[in-house]
């Protein structure tokens, strides 16, 4: 008889440009985990509120939610700063979480067959979305770094945008993050805490990859 593969649920919580999403990606890929970054979800709804505001409703939400298709959320125009903004002031909306907190939820707990469990991104995965997660993790790193990272990223893209130009608008996401009060950033008591400020993306991902596999060999 074959021994049941183990469902693995990974939960991370971390402030903007932290390099969360780069590190949640690497772990799904090599446990063959379901990956989806929560953020783009509420950037999607900000930028349907922009571009198509004829269109945002609840009801019009509610059903692109629910029929969503992963590659819309690799859409590049999600990452400008000013969809992140107004993803960032969506996501105080109780009536807009209930409807991603029922996706991600779903996400969480039953993906697809093919993967081996699943690892989500955002703020209020450790606590609101798997509280029950295998592992938890709080990734973070030092306003300046993210910055920087946030600011090659847009040029990358080919954004015009400058460098205090984008610290000012993560000071003010970590702002409206941390103190929202409909599920804020927080950092809890269970979750590891990982500073990315001086690690490389490979030092990250070994370090994850380590805590992981002792408690799976175990």
């Amino acid at each position: 008889m074959k021994n049941k593969k183990k469902f693995i649920k990974i939960a991370i919580d971390s402030p903007a440009a932290a390099g969360a999403g780069t590190l949640a990606k690497s772990i799904s890929k090599h446990y063959n985990l379901l990956y989806l970054d929560t953020g783009k979800i509420y950037r999607m709804i900000a930028f349907i509120k922009i571009k198509q505001k004829e269109k945002y409703n609840k009801k019009f939400l509610k059903k692109k939610i629910k029929n969503l298709n992963f590659k819309s959320l690799q859409n590049k125009n999600l990452l400008s700063d000013e969809v992140g903004t107004e993803a960032s002031l969506i996501a105080k909306d109780s009536g807009i979480r209930k409807l991603v907190h029922l996706f991600q939820i779903k996400c969480a707990y039953k993906p697809p067959k093919k993967f081996n469990g699943s690892c989500l991104d955002g703020r209020d995965i450790t606590y609101k979305i798997i509280p029950d997660a295998d592992f938890k993790f709080f990734i973070t790193a030092n306003l300046k770094i993210r910055a920087k990272r946030r600011f090659n990223e847009l040029k990358k893209l080919g954004k015009k945008v400058s460098y205090s130009a984008v610290i000012k608008n993560i000071k003010k996401r970590d702002k409206s993050d941390y103190n929202r009060k409909i599920s804020p950033l927080k950092k809890v008591k269970d979750s590891i805490l990982i500073n990315t400020s001086n690690l490389t993306k490979r030092a990250c991902f070994l370090k994850i990859k380590k805590i992981i596999d002792r408690k799976i060999k175990y």
